[in-house]
């Protein structure tokens, strides 16, 4: 299985999907890496070589934001919204959707799957 930045990429997959296991490059970023490493985008990533991996890291680490730094700039910038209080700051602080979702139904995925009422969704349980 090859690694790319410290990411396992599935040996089965064609390049242009493999390279989407990465946090932080989609479909059209990973057109771009191979496009730009001259990499053919229906090559499996069994058949990469160890230069094309490399060509690939540097590409990948000289142009995007990938992985822990990613995650670190967005958790960077939702404690900033928490911290000068605006509303997509409370939402994100009270756990509740925060790009304008109706909350009245349809939100139990933001909070946890939580079911408050006494029979919504409740699996039935057969007594014996």
């Amino acid at each position: 299985m090859p690694r790319i930045l410290g990411v396992n990429i599935p040996e089965e997959k064609r390049m242009e999907i493999a390279l989407t296991y990465v946090k932080g490059i989609g479909l059209f970023s990973s057109r771009n890496i191979l496009k730009n490493a001259n990499i053919d985008l229906s090559m499996r990533a069994r058949d990469i070589t160890s230069e094309n991996i490399s060509t690939i890291q540097k590409i990948i680490e000289k142009e995007y934001k990938i992985e822990g730094e990613l995650r670190r700039t967005i958790m960077m910038n939702i404690k900033r919204l928490k911290e000068i209080g605006c509303y997509r700051g409370t939402r994100h602080s009270k756990g509740l959707p925060t790009r304008g979702q109706r909350t009245k139904t349809n939100n139990r995925t933001v909070r946890g799957n939580v079911r408050r009422t006494a029979g919504s969704g409740k699996v039935k349980v057969e007594k014996t």
